[in-house]
């Protein structure tokens, strides 16, 4: 059976926040204190459509915004992991659930050339309208009081997890990095065998330590504070079998003269 890799976007996949990271495309790198004082906490989706309408009001072009998004720096060892990923399709499947919005993500992705490693990406959708200006929407509606309003990742992934099961895909381990209070929803679906990964030194590894002396997870908890981690525990769930892929491509490009014995 496969495993499956689920990942935060930012701050996780990438090294900040792509919502933020996007105010770089303004002249001023900085918003109004208008725009910024019109944020009501749980309603950040919203919030981001008046930080992109007042960008687009500033005469911002679409082809900057994007060429500004390419630029947000991945988390140490994250291209690696997902280069691996990439590498090991037939044992591992890979999505996003992010409060981002598709049009970063994808952009992030494809400058990167890493988009083949991800299967699927849950976010809020984002288009261009006819003025140029970019506009985003919750991903979804649900009933969940501990999640913002546009996104619960435990919904998200529990709906993904029984679509394969009904398509005869059973996983082996689930793995879930992030770093945000709101992937603690999603982290507490996770079941023995699983593993949640929060960042060290983030609100969700916080979070977790409170949950301690209370109703203690079922997944095992691991931190992380590079892809370099995460890539050592995704081998370790995948069993002997990526040990083996590995060796094996070791191997392989090695010199005829490398792979003869040492003659001391």
């Amino acid at each position: 059976m496969k495993t499956l890799m689920v990942f935060d976007f930012d701050d996780t996949v990438v090294d900040d926040n792509s919502d933020t990271w996007v105010i770089r495309c303004l002249p001023s790198n900085t918003l109004p204190d208008s725009v910024k004082n019109s944020y009501r906490k749980g309603h950040w989706t919203e919030f981001m459509g008046s930080v992109m309408n007042y960008i687009g009001g500033q005469k911002v072009s679409p082809e900057k915004i994007r060429s500004v998004m390419e630029t947000i720096p991945f988390t140490a060892g994250m291209t690696d992991l997902l280069t691996f990923i990439s590498d090991h399709k037939s044992t591992i499947d890979c999505i996003v659930i992010s409060d981002s919005n598709t049009l970063f993500i994808d952009w992030i992705l494809q400058a990167s050339g890493l988009q083949a490693a991800v299967d699927r990406v849950f976010t809020n959708p984002a288009r261009f309208n006819e003025l140029g200006y970019m506009e985003v929407r919750c991903h979804h509606s649900h009933d969940c009081e501990r999640c913002p309003v546009n996104l619960c990742k435990r919904k998200v992934l529990q709906r993904y997890l029984s679509e394969q099961s009904a398509g005869g895909v059973e996983y082996q381990r689930v793995l879930y990095a992030g770093d945000g209070g709101n992937d603690l929803c999603p982290a507490s679906c996770l079941g023995g065998r699983d593993v949640v990964m929060p960042r060290k030194g983030f609100a969700l590894e916080k979070l977790l330590v409170k949950l301690e002396d209370g109703a203690p997870l079922s997944a095992r908890v691991v931190t992380w504070s590079s892809g370099a981690d995460i890539l050592e525990e995704l081998k370790a769930s995948g069993g002997t079998d990526l040990c083996l892929s590995d060796s094996h491509l070791a191997v392989d490009v090695r010199s005829p003269s490398e792979n003869q014995p040492r003659q001391d």
